[in-house]
C-alpha cells in the first residue's frame, strides 16, 4: 500500500481555543540506557528512569510525544554529568518549540568502596537523581543521592550497661548549585556517609566487621545529629544555592522509624 506522508494529519499542531496553558506535559517513567561521566575520567552505563515534559501554550492542542524519545536516543551514548542536562533541556525546548522544559532522571550508580581493614574492594550501589528545569532563560539543576549508613542510638548507649541498639539509616540529600560549579557523586557520597555512626559496605571480612561495629559504638548519632552535621557541611560550600536533607532510621527496637527533615535556601 502506498503511503504519502504529506497527507497525514498532524493533529497535535492544530490550534486550541480554550485558553488554557498546561504547566507540564510529556512522558513519564520511560526506561533508557545512560552513560554517567565518572570522576576518574571514565563513564558508567546505567539504566535510567526518566520523566520529562514541556509547558504547552494555550493555543497549542498537544505536544509531540515521540520527539522526547528521539532526543533520548540522541543522548544515550554521550557521557553526561549534571552539567550537561542544561543542553539536554535546550534540545527539548528547541524540538518541542516550548518556552520551558523539565526532566527528572533516576538511576543507580555504583561506587567502588574499600573495606577499612582488609582493604578488599567491592561495588556499592547508590540511588541518584538529576532534576532540572529550564524556564525561558532560567536554568535550575538539583543533584539527589540516597546514602545508607549505620546509626547507633546515643540514648541507648547512655542508659545500658553494655551494648546499644543500632540500625540502618538513610540520608537523603538534594542540592542545587549553579552551572559553573560541579559536585561529583563519588565525593558527595563519601562526604555525607561520614555523618552517620559508621559507613555501610557491600563486602566486609571479620576484621572489617569488628572495626565498623566498634566505630559505630564510639560514634552514636540521633537523626537530629545527622541533620545538623550535614547542614553545617552544606553551609560551608559557598556555591550552593539550596539544599534539602531527610534522615530516616529504621529502628531496630521499635515498629516505626525515627525521622528528621531540613531545607535551607542559601543564595
Amino acid at each position: 500500500m502506498d503511503l504519502n506522508t504529506s497527507e497525514l494529519i498532524d493533529t497535535q499542531s492544530k490550534p486550541d481555543t480554550r485558553g488554557v496553558t498546561i504547566t507540564k506535559v510529556g512522558i513519564k517513567d520511560i526506561n533508557f540506557p545512560l552513560k554517567i561521566a565518572q570522576k576518574n575520567g571514565g563513564s558508567q552505563s546505567v539504566q535510567a528512569l526518566s520523566t520529562m515534559g514541556v509547558e504547552l501554550q494555550s493555543d497549542q492542542k498537544g505536544t509531540h510525544m515521540s520527539r522526547f524519545v528521539e532526543i533520548l536516543n540522541e543522548w544515550e551514548l554521550r557521557d553526561i554529568t549534571g552539567d550537561h542536562i542544561e543542553f539536554f533541556l535546550e534540545d527539548i525546548k528547541k524540538h518541542l518549540q516550548a518556552k520551558s522544559a523539565y526532566i527528572d532522571i533516576k538511576f543507580k550508580y555504583f561506587i567502588e568502596k574499600i573495606a577499612p581493614i582488609s582493604k578488599i574492594k567491592s561495588l556499592f550501589d547508590v540511588d541518584c537523581s538529576f532534576e532540572a528545569s529550564f524556564n525561558n532563560d532560567n536554568y535550575n539543576f538539583v543533584l539527589g543521592v540516597i546514602i545508607p549508613v549505620t546509626t547507633l542510638c546515643p540514648c541507648s548507649k547512655s542508659i545500658s550497661k553494655y551494648g546499644a541498639h543500632n540500625q540502618r539509616g538513610l540520608i537523603k540529600v538534594k542540592v542545587s548549585y549553579p552551572k559553573d560549579f560541579h559536585i561529583w557523586i563519588e565525593d558527595l557520597v563519601s562526604d555525607i556517609e561520614k555523618f552517620g555512626s559508621a559507613p555501610i559496605y557491600s563486602l566486609l571480612k571479620r576484621e572489617d566487621e569488628k572495626y565498623v561495629t566498634e566505630r559505630a559504638y564510639e560514634n552514636p548519632k540521633f537523626v537530629e545529629d545527622i541533620i545538623r552535621d550535614v547542614t553545617l557541611y552544606f553551609r560551608n560550600i559557598s556555591q550552593i544555592n539550596w539544599f534539602e536533607i531527610e534522615c530516616e532510621n529504621f529502628e531496630s527496637i521499635h515498629n516505626h522509624s525515627a525521622y528528621a527533615y531540613h531545607k535551607e535556601i542559601i543564595n
